[in-house]
């Protein structure tokens, strides 16, 4: 089993899980071959790897980069644990304003395929994490999008509920999903 392709039910986004090869001494496995990640459907010529350290509670996001300068990421986790989700923006997409979520860990080792066109974001859920992902697209600010966390019309279930969670003040301004479509012309 080289590599497990686990489908979502929003079309696009895809979770992976690497082959393990574990023995007394711990593990080892590849988080990324080109070869075999085209194979599995994931195609992108990944540019830029990310690394971000945070503490529980952190919540990062829901942030993407418009045209031309979308970006497709590959994420994981290789210390700690995330609940990490994807919102479908693709103006065309009939699971527009969907949201798929999931819990990524250093214990788990899945890695979640985000394409083009869809916000993400991620919740600290352990004492502390380190986040990695892969991006086919430099950052560039003046492409910078996002949507609020706590949208309703979002209806995303974040665990922890109860706790405050610690959110950027850049990521406090950013729009509802209402206010986004009005942003960009979407009906």
């Amino acid at each position: 089993m080289p590599l497990e392709i686990i489908d979502c039910p929003i079309p696009g986004l895809q979770v992976l899980k690497p082959e393990l090869f574990g023995d007394e001494r711990g593990y080892f496995y590849e988080s990324y071959s080109a070869k075999k990640y085209a194979a599995a459907g994931v195609s992108d010529l990944f540019i830029q790897d990310n690394q971000s350290y945070s503490k529980k509670g952190v919540l990062r996001g829901l942030h993407l980069q418009a045209p031309p300068f979308a970006q497709a990421k590959l994420v994981r986790v290789s210390l700690g644990s995330v609940y990490d989700v994807a919102v479908d923006l693709r103006p065309d997409s009939p699971s527009f304003g969907q949201y798929y979520g999931l819990i990524l860990s250093e214990a788990n080792h899945l890695q979640f395929y985000i394409p083009h066109g869809f916000a993400h974001g991620y919740l600290v859920l352990s004492e502390t994490a380190v986040f990695q992902y892969k991006c086919d697209q430099y950052y560039h600010p003046s492409a910078e999008r996002g949507l609020r966390f706590d949208d309703p019309d979002l209806g995303i279930s974040w665990p922890l509920t109860g706790m405050a969670f610690e959110v950027s003040a850049k990521d406090i301004k950013l729009p509802s999903l209402k206010d986004y479509k009005k942003q960009n012309g979407i009906v």
